[in-house]
């Protein structure tokens, strides 16, 4: 046999040794942290739930999932091991913020100083520019009537328009039925 018709069979099973090994060394990982686990600590299973380790056993773990509720779950059922802070915050819902950055604000009012921030809140009318006409409200209710009026003229209208549509629709369909 020649070399050439060797070579594909040499590169699958060096391939397969290649995969093998990588997998390996991902179930050696895996087991070497749940050997670490200790009692108090937060661990996350296979199945996404959070959970705090009370006690260890060679092939179980005895976890508290929720305050007076223990379940006993193989050491194998265990995915991650959690650092404190990680599982603090995820058990508490808070975001990772720290209380040494500074926090950048959703607009630009915090930004201007306390003065403005207090005119806004207390609703100075002088700082106020009147942008249009103010109405009293005798000119608002027939105004509003009005409107109102315009707005069930256009409804009606529209209705029409498509009765309309509708209707020339059947008569060409019949013109056509005719013609045949």
């Amino acid at each position: 046999m020649s070399i050439v018709t060797l070579l594909p069979f040499i590169v699958l099973i060096g391939a397969m040794f290649l995969m093998t090994r990588s997998a390996k060394k991902k179930q050696q990982a895996a087991q070497q942290m749940r050997n670490e686990m200790q009692a108090g600590t937060g661990v996350r299973t296979i199945g996404g739930m959070y959970a705090t380790v009370k006690e260890i056993h060679e092939d179980t773990v005895l976890l508290e999932v929720a305050p007076g509720v223990h379940a006993i779950y193989a050491k194998n059922a265990i995915g991650a091991v959690l650092a404190d802070e990680e599982y603090n915050r995820i058990l508490d819902g808070a975001d990772p913020i720290h209380g040494d950055e500074s926090i950048v604000p959703d607009d630009a009012s915090s930004l201007t100083g306390d003065t403005a921030g207090d005119a806004t809140e207390t609703g100075d009318k002088a700082d106020k520019i009147d942008l249009g006409k103010a109405e009293t409200p005798a000119d608002a209710e027939p105004a509003a009537e009005a409107e109102a009026a315009t707005e069930a003229k256009d409804a009606k209208d529209a209705k029409d328009t498509v009765k309309a549509d509708a209707d020339a629709a059947k008569d060409e369909k019949k013109s056509g039925d005719d013609a045949k």
